[in-house]
């Protein structure tokens, strides 16, 4: 008797639940299912689980503490409707369709009626502008776009014959809200379109902190089968609530606002909000009574450094993820809450890889281990060999697993990209590590910020964690200045806390914080107060830093510039 793929699925994930709190035991025994045939995540798998489940699948809350809460088999059916209508308006298996929606209920829509097609997703962040857009569409050959009405003129000039579709009334658009009146019975939205595993499902943009965004090629089984990785990191179980920070359109909302949360059968909470104010999030949290919490650091930065005594609530599980976590902040969070926040990697191009995951001891600093089924190695970037303790994060290619399940196909349109990322048998991250006798992996950096200073290896990281223990740093950027003596000195820019000010006094401060807590060999020499460059996805651009310091001449200083040297103070105390 052939085994469903719904049947491969629901118990390759019951497996991985029945694991939490054993590691060993997980990445000994977990194999990802071998779905070779036909394969849609919708059909095969949310359609099961939403069929008469009146549980809360998604709840969407307002600024105002407002909320709406939308049942799985609500969404199973608005998505059936609007799969019909798509389908009027010529949406067909194969083709790219662009939603750039925020946090509100006709995103998950979306995105569910367009897969249920056979359709591939191009999710896509609203702060992008038109130029933006139009190498979107034509790299990314789309044929239809999904937008809020709030947005459409974004659009005006962006050349293409593609399906105009509107979330609110706009002139010249199809208008979304008409989809809900078409037949939820349609044999177009019922049959699976028999998309196979190995047909592309996703298009994402990486935010491109160092070049062009590259476009990312995900299929039918990569994230949604390779995210079960992704859930056993988070911990999330059957019936909980996750809360997730992401903004839309990026990777890590389908991680953690989408696939995740639904292979658990958990629901989700987002909040549709402008920005975040702690006292705020600290209130939905509670309020909505979330076991499961996933932030990135700038969001626990500034948590940590708010009023925290009100206590974590019904929360079971925290983790960071989008950039690596700094001990201080695990350490203040463990202080005031008694719960140990955990961390976390993977990229656009993958799904969660290495992770400190639920019941498993977390060492301050490092990511975590490898998680189930996903064959992390570190290879030595001058040889190409594998490496025990440091090296650039790899995934191997031609394991005992063959090659990984939640990797991407490529690079789409970018041979020579693709060839460089899948070198020598590797796929090649681009993030340097080092790892410990026992397993742990901690995140040195990338290849492009990592610089020597007096032929010392620095990690912009290591000193950043350092910097943002500060009281009055609340973000810092460390990059290479060019020094006439050393060739390249450590130097900061830095994003003050509210209520501190750029003067000598503090730059005197966060200098000799740094330097007693630092090796000489990895001083601060220099400090400059400054909004940090951030990509659309809110990732520290270090490459424009860098640019800034290599525009300056070596050992002329920059205009708001302190320098280790110029404080007697710092010379004559050490």
């Amino acid at each position: 008797m052939t085994t469903s793929a719904t049947d491969l699925y629901r118990d390759a994930r019951d497996r991985l639940l029945g694991w939490g709190g054993r590691y060993e035991e997980a990445v000994e025994q977990f194999r990802y299912p071998e779905i070779t045939g036909p394969f849609n995540w919708v059909h095969d798998w949310f359609d099961v689980v939403a069929e008469g489940n009146d549980a809360r699948a998604l709840v969407v809350v307002q600024e105002d503490g407002s909320s709406a809460a939308h049942t799985f088999a609500e969404l199973l059916d608005r998505s059936r409707r609007l799969a019909s209508w798509l389908h009027g308006l010529g949406v067909r298996r194969g083709d790219a369709v662009i939603v750039m929606l925020g946090n509100r209920v006709e995103l998950w829509e979306a995105m569910l009626a367009v897969m249920r097609l056979g359709a591939v997703v191009m999710p896509t962040t609203t702060a992008v502008g038109p130029a933006d857009l139009t190498d979107r569409i034509e790299r990314g050959e789309v044929r239809h776009v999904v937008v809020d009405a709030a947005a459409v003129a974004t659009f005006d000039g962006v050349p293409g014959d593609w399906t105009r579709i509107s979330v609110g009334a706009a002139e010249g658009w199809h208008t979304f809200a008409d989809g809900y009146a078409a037949d939820p019975a349609d044999p177009v939205a019922l049959d699976h379109p028999g998309t196979q595993a190995k047909d592309r499902l996703l298009l994402y943009f990486t935010s491109g902190t160092t070049s062009r965004p590259k476009l990312v090629e995900h299929t039918q089984v990569s994230y949604p089968v390779g995210h079960l990785s992704t859930m056993y990191w988070l911990g999330v179980r059957p019936g909980d609530v996750h809360l997730n920070i992401s903004s839309a359109g990026w990777a890590k909302h389908a991680w953690s606002c989408f696939f995740a949360p639904w292979i658990a059968e958990a629901t989700i909470v987002v909040l549709d909000y402008a920005r975040f104010e702690p006292a705020s999030l600290l209130a939905r949290l509670r309020e909505q009574r979330v076991t499961t919490f996933c932030a990135p650091p700038t969001v626990w930065r500034m948590l940590i450094k708010s009023d925290l005594a009100g206590g974590p609530g019904q929360l079971r599980e925290l983790i960071g993820a989008g950039e690596p976590l700094n001990p201080e902040v695990i350490a203040q969070v463990q202080e005031q809450w008694g719960m140990t926040l955990r961390d976390g990697y993977g990229q656009t191009e993958m799904t969660a890889a290495v992770g400190n995951t639920p019941g498993a001891e977390v060492r301050p600093g490092s990511m975590g281990r490898p998680l189930p089924g996903v064959p992390v190695v570190l290879v030595d970037p001058l040889t190409g060999e594998p490496s025990a303790t440091e090296g650039e994060i790899c995934l191997d290619l031609d394991g005992p697993q063959g090659r990984p399940l939640p990797l991407m196909t490529g690079y789409q349109g970018d041979p020579a990209r693709d060839a460089e990322a899948m070198a020598g048998g590797y796929y090649h991250t681009g993030d340097l590590a080092t790892r410990d006798a026992d397993g742990y992996i901690t995140y040195v950096g990338r290849t492009d910020d990592v610089f020597k200073a007096s032929d010392y290896k620095v990690s912009p990281f290591e000193l950043e964690s350092v910097l943002i223990e500060h009281p009055a740093v609340a973000e810092a950027a460390v990059v290479p200045a060019p020094d006439a003596l050393r060739l390249a000195v450590p130097k900061a820019y830095v994003t003050l806390v509210a209520g501190h000010e750029p003067t000598r006094e503090t730059a005197l401060s966060i200098l000799a914080h740094a330097r007693d807590q630092l090796p000489p060999y990895l001083r601060v020499r220099r400090v400059e107060f400054a909004e940090l460059p951030k990509t659309v996805s809110g990732k520290i651009r270090r490459v424009e830093l860098r640019g800034l310091e290599d525009e300056a001449a070596a050992g002329e200083a920059r205009a708001g510039e302190w320098r280790y040297e110029d404080f007697e103070e710092l010379r004559t105390t050490r």
